[in-house]
């Protein structure tokens, strides 16, 4: 009996683990029926509608934003030219604009307006290195080779929220209703190194409700756990004795022998851990050059777990095998640098439900042809089923049960849904069944596939902010479930420490090798109408083939 229970668990996980990363982040289990349902009025619905054709205008604003940063292809922390641009839009339209907060160079809040409920829109800008590929060109083809992209689409999310934003504005405006719009970008997500300072400096503090957005494949949102792990991200430096490798090796100290020892350690131990759990690192720094013995020498672990509590407890493991690498090595471990962390999410119920209703009437976009064409093309090149773009009206999802939970991708929205209700919309921008921080990933952001899943992603936002500002007792509700069922018996921590500050260092020297280079390729909208124009792309460019 015990045997036929294990083999059905374990049949059941084989369904459960090749998910696609936008379910990974959003949660998988199915959602209860709708507990929050709210009386809409017909006032309310003629400004959803009206809302919507407001976006829908915007259509052009949309695909020249979206283009725009997809162009400056920056990484974290280094988004320089990404914010000048989005903070030039949003001043332009009456937006009072914060820069540098945080402590961070590239972060920034804008507001409009007056009064409650404060409204925080966000999401991520920042790319992925060594992603560089031709947008709408069904396979690799790098027009700037070994560049960063954005090999994610981080290039569309607040591009989604500024058309929203400023749709919402116009309609507030001219009815003269209360409330504020607080806009702000995800910096360095992928360091995870940007949000938890955000809340550090305060940025949500009189936030009454949080939308975030993340691109996907899909249209959709979720309630409760998430099954998005916590992370903490930190580098162990060692110090050891730089002497001749072949003259006088034995006067050395290779810190470079630390830093393996302590991989090789970490990888010994792997097995020792819970199976959710999950762990990566890269040798940052290994030295100068093979005839010297590393004085200096750089690990950086990527430590995830379910929750905070348990991913603490593996990062105070790995300081131990570090400490045993440098007792080993006779090095020193020199510094431990916490770069980023972030909390697995928990996401409003109230709020999701409400938007839920608002992903029914929008539904998904209307692909044509060509971007199905598109996106089959680049499912082929990966070997993947030539399944195309997903069709239907939008999901909404519920918990992820603990016991389902086998570890994945990470979010630091996680910290803000811990402070603030928060949820997370997913909007379909991008080809399904692709790997994930890949070239592949680029190729749809700067195409109508992501422009028009942005203006949809934006009218559901629109919206739902409409919701919340004509509906109070949703903001009542989203924070009674947040005191009285969310934080009930957990309650929040950094996982940063009081003295730990951001990594604005972080990605520079990529930049600096490749950001004059990839100036000559900033679309330019004054001499052409999308950015495949200005590469000479005839969309969509597919093979017939599949491509190693």
């Amino acid at each position: 009996m015990r045997l036929a229970v294990r083999l059905l668990a374990v049949a059941s996980l084989a369904l459960i683990l090749p998910l696609s990363l936008a379910a990974q982040r959003g949660g998988t289990g199915a959602a209860d029926s709708i507990k929050y349902t709210y009386p809409s009025s017909p006032d309310l619905e003629a400004l959803k509608a009206d809302v919507a054709k407001r976006v829908e205008a915007k259509s052009k604003l949309v695909q020249e934003m979206v283009d725009m940063v997809y162009s400056f292809g920056e990484l974290g922390m280094q988004e320089f030219e990404t914010s000048k641009y989005l903070t030039g839009i949003l001043e332009q339209n009456g937006f009072k604009v914060e820069r540098g907060v945080g402590g961070m160079p590239t972060a920034w809040v804008a507001r409009w307006g007056n009064g409650k409920p404060v409204i925080s829109l966000g999401s991520d800008i920042d790319g992925i290195p060594k992603t560089n590929t031709k947008p709408g060109v069904g396979y690799r083809d790098e027009y700037l080779q070994g560049a960063p992209s954005h090999g994610e689409g981080h290039n569309s999310g607040v591009p989604l929220n500024i058309a929203a934003a400023l749709a919402v504005k116009e309609i507030m405006a001219e009815k003269k209703m209360p409330g504020t719009l607080v806009l702000w970008p995800g910096v360095a997500e992928e360091q995870m190194a940007g949000k938890a300072f955000l809340v550090r400096a305060g940025v949500f503090k009189d936030v009454d409700v949080t939308l975030f957005t993340h691109v996907s494949s899909d249209l959709g949102v979720s309630w409760g756990q998430s099954s998005s792990t916590a992370l903490i991200s930190a580098q162990f430096r060692f110090k050891g004795q730089s002497a001749h490798s072949a003259g006088a090796p034995w006067r050395g100290r290779s810190a470079l022998d630390a830093a393996m020892l302590m991989g090789m350690g970490w990888d010994m131990r792997r097995e020792h851990l819970e199976l959710p759990q999950r762990s990566h690192y890269v040798i940052s720094d290994g030295g100068d050059q093979p005839n010297v013995v590393p004085s200096l020498a750089t690990i950086w672990f990527y430590f995830r777990e379910r929750d905070s509590d348990r991913v603490k407890a593996n990062f105070e493991i790995g300081k131990k095998i570090a400490q045993g690498a440098a007792m080993m090595t006779d090095t020193q471990l020199d510094t431990v640098m916490i770069i980023g962390s972030g909390w697995s999410a928990h996401f409003s119920r109230p709020v999701a439900e409400a938007m839920y209703q608002n992903i029914k009437k929008v539904g998904m976009p209307s692909w044509d042809e060509k971007d199905q064409i598109m996106a089959k093309g680049v499912q082929r090149t990966l070997g993947q089923p030539e399944r195309g773009l997903s069709t239907g009206s939008g999901n909404l999802s519920g918990p992820q049960p603990e016991a389902l939970r086998m570890g994945g991708g990470s979010d630091d929205i996680g910290d803000v849904s811990w402070n603030v209700p928060t949820i997370t919309l997913r909007y379909p921008s991008n080809v399904p069944g692709l790997p994930g921080h890949n070239w592949s990933s680029a190729i749809a952001m700067a195409t109508p596939i992501a422009h028009k899943g942005v203006v949809a992603g934006a009218k559901v936002q629109a919206m739902t902010v409409l919701d919340l500002v004509s509906t109070p007792q949703l903001v009542t509700d989203a924070w009674d479930y947040f005191t009285n069922e969310q934080t009930k018996t957990t309650k929040y921590y950094p996982l940063i420490g009081p003295t730990d500050q951001p990594p604005i260092w972080l990605n520079q020297d990529i930049l600096l090798k490749y950001r004059e280079q990839m100036r000559k390729y900033y679309y330019d909208p004054k001499k052409y109408k999308n950015y495949l124009e200005q590469l000479g792309i005839t969309y969509p460019t597919v093979s017939d083939k599949p491509v190693p």
